[in-house]
């Protein structure tokens, strides 16, 4: 099983939820985040005034999947959430040691 986590840009979040659907995820966790990478910030005006804005608006999506889809899962996300400009996120792919779903206590794959 394996973990797989995209920073993406935030209009792109149902465009990705779109793309996982006909792959049969059938859950993922959001997150509202911030930070920065290459981009380093932003300037921006508020009132006449310019100041620079160092960590950017960002969603997390975590997604548990069991090893024979990961590969699809990602290549969705890469699709789905592409826009060619910097900024696009990153996705990291994590191993998961063990999963138990809470209210029937099934574990492994199943328990996805």
């Amino acid at each position: 099983m394996k973990l797989i986590t995209a920073i993406i840009k935030p209009f792109k979040l149902d465009d990705v939820r779109e793309a996982l659907s006909p792959l049969g995820i059938q859950g993922l966790t959001v997150s509202e985040v911030k930070g920065f990478g290459r981009q380093k910030g932003q300037t921006e005006i508020y009132r006449g005034a310019e100041y620079h804005v160092s960590f950017l608006p960002k969603i997390k999506i975590e997604i548990a999947v069991a090893d024979d889809v990961v590969e699809s899962v990602v290549e969705a996300i890469l699709q789905s959430a592409h826009t060619g400009k910097i900024g696009d996120g990153k996705i990291f792919v994590s191993d998961l040691a063990r999963v138990i779903r809470i209210r029937t206590r099934e574990s492994g794959d199943s328990a996805l």
